[in-house]
């Protein structure tokens, strides 16, 4: 299905769907001023032939989406465009599958939209007590450059800059796919001013330890052992929260989601849903 506008609240948001809409719904939540193109189609369909209706979709600000540029909001406002968008597709409940800020954005939408989950993935995600995952200096330094304003070129070398430091150990380096991802990125929608409040909406959230404790759903939380911006504390401490969470550790794997982990991903999701009543087309581990 190609890229759709749909009307959530005040603001337009852009999303795309693969598989059968018959399916059980699992709504692809991004992180921190990612575009919905970061969801690789492969990546998409592999959750589609597992039986899942995926869809993936730009946050406020973000890609294709509206940009708001006289308002400052918080992640609980990013789970409410999530949950927006379920209630504009007409959707009443969907799995939930959340990466970086996406998985707090997530965890958010679990706590504050309960009825709308049936299950729930956070990745290399935190619980937002800075004592769960004191990120070095450095780590910060980097993201914050996500937000300037770069000509196309540099933009792009930036990019590939970031994602070498963000990366693990334990999977290759794939630079081309880097450079042709953030030369896309920077082609299909470069806006550099909404990167920067989402940072500042990533940086302002509050601790959600306490209301963790409060999802119901099945959870599942993956996290690389090797991850130098939100520390595998950060995800351990997110599963410990949780109650009856899983959590999954990917030996060697940063900041990033790497081809090699795919597959791996898709299990755990599809695994973790059965826990909620969906049948998985495929094997996974109970």
């Amino acid at each position: 299905m190609s890229q759709q506008r749909i009307p959530v609240g005040d603001l337009t948001v852009c999303y795309e769907t693969f598989g059968d809409p018959a399916d059980p719904p699992l709504l692809l939540v991004m992180g921190l001023a990612v575009q919905l193109t970061s969801w690789e189609p492969e990546f998409c369909q592999a959750f589609a032939d597992q039986g899942f209706f995926v869809i993936r979709y730009d946050h406020r600000d973000v890609g294709l989406s509206s940009p708001v540029p006289d308002e400052e909001y918080s992640l609980s406002d990013l789970a409410g465009d999530a949950a927006g968008l379920l209630t504009a597709l007409g959707i009443e409940r969907a799995h939930l599958l959340g990466v970086s800020m996406g998985g707090m954005i997530a965890q958010l939408v679990a706590i504050e939209h309960p009825t709308r989950v049936l299950s729930l993935c956070s990745v290399m995600s935190t619980t937002g007590n800075p004592a769960d995952n004191p990120t070095p200096p450095e780590a910060i330094a980097v993201m914050r450059r996500n937000a300037l304003e770069l000509p196309r070129e540099e933009s792009v070398e930036d990019a590939v800059v970031r994602a070498r430091f963000l990366a693990g150990t334990a999977f290759p380096f794939d630079e081309d796919r880097i450079r042709r991802r953030a030369a896309a990125a920077y082609d299909r929608a470069n806006y550099p001013q909404g990167k920067a409040r989402h940072l500042r909406a990533a940086r302002t959230a509050d601790d959600r330890t306490a209301r963790l404790a409060t999802i119901g759903v099945p959870t599942v939380v993956i996290h690389g052992d090797a991850d130098p911006l939100v520390l595998v504390s950060g995800g351990r401490a997110t599963a410990a929260a949780i109650p009856g969470a899983r959590f999954v550790t990917v030996r060697g794997m940063g900041h990033e989601l790497p081809r090699e982990v795919e597959d791996r991903i898709v299990e755990a999701v599809a695994s973790n849903a059965a826990r909620a009543g969906f049948r998985p087309r495929g094997t996974v581990t109970a």
